[in-house]
């Protein structure tokens, strides 16, 4: 006998609906949209017309990295509450804003989302920064490996400094070790 794939036996048992709760029903057609991992969408800028298309593709929580400055004219965190999502906010400027504090901050917003979920900056660069940090300083990935990761969630020009924060953080880590 053959064996059952075990997200095919998981979805099964699991019932109907319960795959439209974990992932989205379509990837949205939206600015540089990729699923990076299950539940999980990884994107672009939003502007008004994208709304009713993420929340029709069936994402429930919009997770923004953008300010609120680079939209002047486009108020997202009504536009997203009125289509019924839920939204949150966690403004970075760029490669400054590479913290660890932000970076905890990131992974306990996208660990508490409810499923699917986007998040999204201006481009998915930030998006991939903060979670490629997130893979090497939460999950303890090496820098590779979270740089793989960051790339998959939209990670380009802001890769350079997220792989020196990154091994700049391993090396520290390194050097308060009793040796």
């Amino acid at each position: 006998m053959k064996p059952i794939p075990l997200l095919f036996l998981v979805v099964a048992l699991a019932g109907p609906g319960c795959a439209s709760a974990t992932y989205p029903t379509a990837l949205p057609t939206v600015a540089d949209a990729v699923s990076p991992a299950p539940g999980i969408v990884s994107a672009g800028r939003l502007d008004a017309d994208d709304i009713s298309r993420v929340r029709d593709a069936g994402i429930r929580h919009v997770i923004d990295l953008t300010l609120d400055a680079e939209t002047p004219d486009f108020d997202e965190a009504a536009a997203v509450r009125a289509a019924g999502l839920l939204y949150s906010n966690l403004p970075l400027r760029g490669a400054v804003d590479l913290t660890r504090e932000n970076v905890m901050a990131f992974d306990a917003i996208v660990r508490d989302a409810k499923r699917p979920v986007l998040v999204h900056c201006a481009s998915g660069n930030r998006v991939g920064a903060m979670a490629a940090l997130r893979a090497a300083w939460v999950d303890g990935k090496e820098a590779d490996e979270a740089i793989a990761i960051g790339r998959t969630w939209g990670l380009k020009g802001l890769e350079e400094e997220v792989r020196r924060r990154i091994e700049a953080d391993a090396s520290q880590a390194r050097s308060k070790v009793p040796g």
